[in-house]
């Protein structure tokens, strides 16, 4: 062998021997022209569940009916339900009516550990509880709180006390069918709230389903047929009580039910008007397109977001919302099972046009594969871009990374989480392997919320399981850029600006967010929006184009704050 070849050979060799002593026992899928994924030395994110004080254990109901529903899990909510400037959590059951396991409410301590207070609250409420959505429905400046359960649904008005009241027979709302996830818009610009809840099959509570080795398992999806998701608009109440008027015939959706996991609500198309996205299971998802008249069209195939690259419709459970590479434009992320692949879709160079572009963004090439629930999109190291977390948990037997901490029942069915890095303009590497806190261990992962918990600027995680304990993940990376919090507020409406976007000027980068809490699945984050500014210590301006059509355009100042914009303050 020639001695340049001999060297070449043996580089090569040092090479690949440190790429596997790198991956341990981790499996690449190694494929020409793609990165391989860095390696990031400090975990992102420390496990703070315990010194934090959650004692929160997930209630999954009765295991011996396999009933379809428990498997799917149940949300958390992340707000400020008491006014002292610090986020609370609302943790949802699914124990079923009459169970002692309610729903738990947590108040955020001034020593950072979270308390209890769900006694008197009015929120302990038991049922079979799956999605949560947090909104001020009467515009009386307080947190409102809707549940989404298995044929029902129940919201409870925030007295300002610490207290909730039921509101749910005054306020019209009904739905007998299997409701996931809700969000809260003002479709019709008229500065009330209102509400969407996504339905997900008309399951049969009593059918048995085996799976390929003859064992008793929960059915799937193509079993039942999916369902109407239901559009209900807010009436008004001046700050008492709230009615609300069932349009869901009158806007069109009754024209395409589908088997819907989750929702986000943004202007996608730039008329100022907001749009619906329902994420539906192994269909083509549903893009309603808002025609300002209380009227939607489903638009989903023509502007490319239905279904993949592949022409597949894949089984859709959770969706991520942000700007990926920069371009000012919202791009989505939708997470599937472990035996498809989660998808990116980056928006433009047409407004509310969308290209499947999972392949070309590095997010193929994972350390290992899940069955994905709740995903979120948010800067979790500063650095500028936007990064993705996913948790997973399978819906049937067959999990190849066994955790007896689950239980005899539930461990069959763990997956574990993922970390994915935005190395800018849209580029991702797997970054799991070195985050063991939030990926390590197998869990069946559900609802997946984002907040600043302990008042540092960076946002923090917490995540629900099936059958097991909620955590939350406390951000811990080092060397994080700048950021900045923004708070859009309506003065008018005494409330959170929901459906407002901005946009955040810093030297020749623009970074957009909507103020949406609804995103993930089953779950609400906290409404404000978060943006990291990476080497920038001020910002220029911020641009909000406020949910009634105003643009107003805000001066700059210094990074690394929370900072409170109100309409009619701009220029």
């Amino acid at each position: 062998m020639p001695s340049t070849a001999k060297k070449t050979w043996i580089a090569s060799g040092l090479v690949a021997a440190l790429l596997l002593a790198t991956a341990g026992a981790a499996f690449f899928w190694f494929r020409p022209g793609v990165e391989i994924p860095s390696v990031v030395q400090d975990p992102w994110f420390e496990d703070a569940t315990d010194a934090m004080g959650l004692d929160f254990v997930h209630d999954p109901g009765d295991l011996a009916s396999w009933w379809q529903p428990q498997i799917h899990g149940s949300g958390v909510a992340i707000f400020d339900f008491d006014g002292d400037g610090r986020l609370d959590l609302y943790l949802l059951n699914f124990g079923g009516p009459g169970s002692k396991s309610t729903n738990r409410l947590y108040k955020n301590m001034p020593d950072g550990k979270f308390k209890d207070v769900t006694a008197g609250s009015g929120l302990g409420i038991d049922g079979h509880n799956t999605g949560v959505a947090i909104g001020d429905v009467n515009n009386d400046g307080w947190p409102d709180v809707l549940v989404v359960q298995h044929c029902n649904v129940k919201i409870f008005l925030n007295r300002g006390d610490g207290t909730f009241r039921d509101a749910t027979e005054e306020s019209g709302l009904k739905n007998p069918l299997w409701g996931c996830s809700a969000s809260f818009v003002d479709f019709d610009r008229d500065g009330w709230l209102d509400l969407v809840i996504v339905n997900y099959l008309d399951d049969e509570p009593h059918r048995r389903c085996y799976n390929p080795m003859a064992k008793r398992d929960y059915c799937g999806p193509t079993h039942f047929p999916g369902t109407v998701s239901k559009l209900f608009r807010n009436l008004g109440a001046n700050g008492k009580g709230v009615r609300f008027e069932d349009v869901t015939l009158k806007a069109g959706f009754a024209k395409a039910p589908g088997p819907g996991l989750a929702v986000y609500c943004a202007d996608f198309t730039g008329d100022g008007w907001p749009d619906i996205l329902i994420v539906n299971d192994n269909k083509p998802n549903h893009l309603w397109i808002n025609q300002k008249n209380g009227t939607f069209t489903e638009e989903a195939i023509r502007r490319g977001i239905a279904v993949d690259s592949l022409g597949q419709a894949q089984a859709g459970m959770g969706v991520a919302v942000g700007d990926v590479d920069g371009d000012g434009l919202l791009d989505i992320y939708m997470t599937h099972l472990s035996s498809e692949r989660n998808t990116l879709w980056r928006q433009g160079p047409k407004l509310g046009y969308f290209r499947d572009v999972t392949a070309d963004t590095g997010l193929l090439n994972s350390h290992w594969r899940g069955t994905g629930f709740g995903t979120l999109m948010a800067d979790f190291n500063h650095d500028g871009w936007p990064d993705l977390a996913v948790v997973n948990g399978r819906i049937s037997q067959g999990s190849t990374t066994i955790n007896p901490a689950l239980g005899a029942h539930f461990q069959q069915y763990g997956d574990r989480n993922q970390l994915f890095r935005n190395n800018g303009k849209g580029k991702f590497a797997d970054i799991s392997l070195a985050n063991d806190p939030f990926c390590g261990l197998a869990n069946v992962g559900r609802g997946l919320a984002c907040g600043d918990l302990d008042g540092d600027g960076a946002p923090d995680l917490v995540l629900t399981t099936v059958g097991n304990r909620a955590r939350i993940f406390r951000n811990v990376a080092k060397n994080r850029g700048h950021w900045l919090i923004v708070r859009a507020f309506d003065p008018r409406l005494k409330r959170d600006a929901y459906g407002a976007a901005v946009h955040v000027k810093a030297g020749p980068r623009v970074w957009p967010r909507v103020i949406n809490p609804a995103d993930s699945y089953q779950s609400s984050s906290d409404p404000r929006a978060h943006f990291g500014l990476g080497e920038a210590t001020r910002y220029d301006s911020i641009r909000i184009v406020w949910p009634d059509g105003l643009v107003e355009t805000f001066p700059g100042g210094a990074a690394d704050r929370v900072i409170t914009l109100r309409r009619g303050d701009g220029k």
